[in-house]
Order: structure tokens, then sequence, then C-alpha cells
């Protein structure tokens, strides 16, 4: 009976944690403020502070901080060698600049505010310096500007922010107060251990991890793809807490070791959902623990506290990006962009709380800090904008390659996909190549090619591999695969995408006449025509002749193919096609 109560219990939460989770974030989305504040507000709705409709906040926050584990794994996978070496110099030089400069400035303003003794001032303010990243990309993203030089910049900072989690995480941990961290090892043997954790994760990935995710693409399950990420994930966070260290730090370490591999889109697309329903549990859970009776307290010092928050990040920021040559209203914009708290200044803050360094009223006093500096964000860009974006553009266009062409994906890299590349390559365009064949994806690696592994038809892959900045989706797969229904849902989802389908033969076209796509070539009409007109070449047939006969060919082919997408018959306009009888 106690176990039938637990689970109805459980129902009941599920129930109404999601469906406020639904309605707040539907209404956040469509004002522009973005489904973090929704997760938030929803959780201190329904929480002890409000309507006290769920409890077990503390409970539900121990699961929910799988969110920031598998968060960190997904930053890891893109942290690919190559875009790392283009971008270091913005990455570990404006981001080292911009996390050390903002948190030790709000360390110090903490100390002296608060009246904290140090160590809590820095447990409280170093944390400050870090930026929303699930609130800045998708502005980003939205106003179309994340591949732009002010994109990357914004998007390098965010990134050395995710990166900085671990080292903070670590400070916090050196400084606890708690009697149960008393025994726990010395720094120095901590770093050994850091060392030799990080040593055998690469080890296993390169040895055991990487031929097991290829076993699984030889055997075309998907499922066990998705089974073989969530272990992936979850042994190296296991084996971290087995240390004593850091969970956050071993699944970053196990998304670093997959960046390279053929398997990164895959693998994104697989363990976003998980993220996403994860991190909004957690926020969720951050709402619930907000006490909202501290906060109405003292409202001037959490309102002040955010103005001041919001003032030094924003000026810090764009001093560093004039620094870097910036112009002052790009480097305004960076800094109002970048101006509000994060989301792992919740973890560190809750880190800080069991470290006993803070009460459990501070940390729902910062905690409501940062929410209402990321409220303030989307309305600082709005009101900035004509004094900011105009300009930025301008220069932004200066800045950009003058030959960098159409971002185009290419799904399938056979004997078709390949010479589709190296065309598209040769005029300078930027391809990212996609296909399910592993074999072939080691062959194509072994002549110099990166080729991802993954179903190309998928929408959440496609959106990982960067669809939504792509102009040109080119379906150059084997076989008689697409539907009109997938390339329906590719073209809603990335309407700014060309689409191109290769079809297997006139089947494949007449299927797809309904379809969005631009064109749609037949695999092999242009290769055979090419060898009929060579043969007769070879026989001595003049050029106007054979000029007459492929224009022939070309227009009852054309002929009989209207009329078979007017019928849907592949017998319609048999007549059409040119026989050894009709010609005697």
């Amino acid at each position: 009976m106690h176990e039938a109560t637990v689970q109805t219990h459980l129902l009941r939460d599920a129930v109404i944690l999601l469906g406020f989770a639904l309605g707040f974030v539907i209404l956040f989305r469509r004002l522009g403020l973005g489904a973090t504040l929704g997760y938030l507000l929803a959780g201190a709705v329904v929480g002890p502070s409000v309507l006290g409709l769920v409890g077990g906040a503390a409970e539900k926050i121990d699961v929910a901080e799988l969110g920031i584990t598998f968060l960190l794994f997904i930053v890891g996978l893109e942290l690919n060698p190559a875009r790392l070496w283009r971008m270091k110099r913005e990455i570990f030089g404006l981001g080292l600049l911009q996390v050390a400069s903002c948190g030790l400035l709000l360390a110090g303003f903490t100390w002296v505010v608060t009246k904290n003794d140090l160590a809590a001032a820095i447990a409280l303010g170093l944390p400050l310096g870090l930026s929303s990243t699930a609130q800045v990309l998708p502005l980003l993203q939205s106003s179309g500007r994340l591949r732009t030089p002010f994109g990357e910049r914004a998007f390098a900072i965010l990134l050395f922010q995710d990166l900085s989690i671990i080292p903070l995480i670590t400070i916090v941990t050196l400084m606890s107060r708690n009697p149960a961290d008393a025994n726990a090892p010395p720094g120095w043997l901590l770093a050994l251990y850091t060392v030799g954790a990080i040593a055998g994760l690469i080890a296993l990935g390169r040895f055991a991890i990487r031929p097991l995710f290829r076993l699984i693409g030889n055997l075309g399950e998907r499922e066990m793809f998705v089974v073989a990420a969530l272990f992936t994930i979850i042994a190296a966070a296991a084996l971290m807490e087995l240390l004593g260290l850091s969970t956050a730090l071993g699944a970053f370490v196990a998304g670093v070791m997959l960046a390279d591999s053929p398997y990164r889109h895959e693998l994104e697309a697989d363990v976003e959902p998980f993220r996403s329903i994860l991190l909004g549990l957690f926020f969720l859970s951050v709402g619930m623990l907000l006490d909202l009776g501290a906060i109405a307290k003292e409202p001037l010092f959490v309102l002040g506290m955010a103005a001041a928050l919001i003032a030094v990040k924003t000026a810090v920021i764009a001093g560093i990006g004039l620094a870097f040559r910036m112009s002052w209203r790009s480097a305004l914009g960076l800094g109002i962009l970048l101006s509000q708290g994060g989301e792992f200044g919740f973890v560190l803050f809750s880190q800080a709380q069991g470290a006993q360094l803070i009460d459990a009223e501070t940390t729902s006093l910062f905690s409501a800090i940062v929410t209402l500096s990321m409220v303030t964000t989307p309305f600082l860009m709005k009101a900035t904008r004509k004094l900011r974006e105009a300009p930025v553009e301008r220069q932004e266009k200066r800045e950009e390659p003058q030959n960098d062409g159409a971002n185009a994906l290419i799904v399938g890299y056979g004997r078709f996909g390949q010479t589709v590349a190296q065309m598209l390559i040769a005029s300078e365009v930027p391809v990212t190549l996609i296909d399910t064949d592993v074999e072939m994806i080691d062959v194509a690696g072994e002549f110099g090619a990166k080729v991802y592994f993954g179903d190309g038809t998928r929408v959440d892959l496609l959106r990982q591999a960067g669809a939504e900045e792509a102009e040109l989706i080119l379906f150059c797969i084997d076989g008689d695969q697409l539907t009109p229904d997938i390339i329906e849902g590719v073209h809603e989802a990335f309407p700014k995408a060309a689409l191109y389908a290769r079809a297997f033969d006139r089947r494949s076209v007449i299927k797809l006449k309904d379809s969005p796509v631009r064109y749609v070539v037949r695999e092999v009409l242009e290769s055979a025509v090419r060898m009929a007109r060579m043969a007769l070449e070879e026989i001595g047939v003049g050029g106007e002749q054979i000029d007459r006969s492929e224009a022939m060919y070309r227009g009852r082919d054309r002929e009989r193919l209207h009329r078979q997408f007017e019928t849907g018959d592949l017998k319609t306009a048999r007549e059409k096609i040119i026989t050894q009888d009709e010609r005697r």
C-alpha cells in the first residue's frame, strides 16, 4: 500500500511539474524571454514558497544535476581540435580575461557589500562572472548572428566559461568547511587523481568506446547507439565520483575524446533530448528551492546586486572587447549580451552551501539575483538595439570572409556524394559530410575526408550539424530512401536551405514530385547520356546527329515524366519510349 501511495505521489508530482513547465515555457518563449526563465518561475510557483503543490526539491535536484553533466558532455563534443585551434585566441584570451576579471571584481564587490568572510565572497563572486549559455546561444541563433565574427567571440567566451566550471568547483571544494570533507585527499593527490582519471578516460575512449560505437554503427541499431551514449556519459561521471572528483569533469572529458570522431553529430542528436529534459528539471528544482520569503525581506538588496552584476559585467566585457580591437558598439553589444548570471551559478551556490561556506538563505538570495539578471537580458538587448545593431552589422560585413560561399550539408558520401562534395569544396564552399556507412567513413578518413556518422534524414541530427545556418542541403543517398514526408519535415525545420535530392530512378522522381525539393537528379541519367554520345562518336556518327538524338531522347523523356506526374502511373506514355521497332 505504501509503495502504491509513493507511486501515486510521483505521478501526481510529474503531472503538476510538467504541466506548469509546459505552460510557463510556452508563455516565456512567446514573450522572447527564453525557456530557462519559464522553468525557474514554474518551479517557484509550484514550490513551497507559493502554491506548495510539489515538495522534495532537494531530492529532485540530485537527479536533475545530471542535466548539467549532460550539458558538459555536449560542450566537450564541441571541442573539435581544429575548431579549438582556429579560435584559440578568442577562447583562451578573451574567455580567460572575462572569467578572471569579472569573477574577481564581483568577488571583491560581494565581500565589501555583504560583509561575508573572504571564502564566502569568493564562492559567491566567482560564479557571478559566468553567463547563461542556455539563454545566449538561442538569442544568437534566432538573430542569425551565431556564425558572424561577433557571434564567434560570444561563443568563445561562453565556451571558456563552460570549461571554467571544473576549476571553480575545485576551488569551492578546497575552501570547504564541511567536516565530511576534512578527510578528503590533499589537493596534490586530487590533482594526481584528476590527471590519472583523464588519461584513463582518453585511453578507454580510443581503445574501447570508439570501437564500441563502430560496432553499433555497423549493426544499424539506433536504440543501442542511444544506450551506448548514455552509458559513456554516466560511466565517465561515475568514475570521477568514485575518485572524489567532479562528475561534470568526467562527462566533459568523455565528450572531448569523442569530439573528433565520426559519431559526434549522432551523439549530440541522441543526447540532446535527455539533456533538455534533465536541464529543465534542474531549473524547476532551483525554482522550487528559492526562498521567496527571504527574498521578500531584502528586495532592495536583490535588485541592487542584480543591477550591480549587470553593470560590472557589461563594463568589463565591453572593455575587453575594445582591447581585442572590436568597435565600441560591438563591444557594448557583447557586454550587454553576456551581462547576466548563468545556470552554472546555481550549481556553484549549491556546492558552496554543501561546503558550509554560505547558508540556505544566502543561496536563495544570490539565486534570485542571477534569475533577475537573466530576465533583463532580452529587454536590454531590445532597448539598446538602435544604439548598437545597425553599425555592428556594417562592421561585420567588412569582417566576413569574401569567398566563404554557402554552407552545405551533404547527406550520403558514396560515389555520388563524393563527386558533389569535391565540386563544392573546389568552389570554396564549406561542407559537412554525413553518412551511416562506418566502413566507408573509415576509408574516407584515410583519404583525408572528414565524414560524420549519423542518419541525415533526421531533423534533430541535421540541426546538430548546422542545418539552421546552411544554405544547401543535398541528399546524395543510395537507393530509394527519401520520402515526401522526410523532405517536407526538413523544409519546415530549415526553410532557408535549398534542398536537392538524388533519385534512384523515375519512380523516386515521381514519388518526390509534390515535395518542396528544389531539384531532383536521377543518379545515372547524365552519365548514361554521356556514354551514349561517346559510343556514337566512336562509330563515326556526326556531331549534329548526336545532338538531335540527345534532344529527341530528353524531350520525349521529359514529356513522359510530366504525364506520369499527372497520373502517378509508370505505364503512362509508354509510346514515348524510343524502341527498336519504332525506328524500323
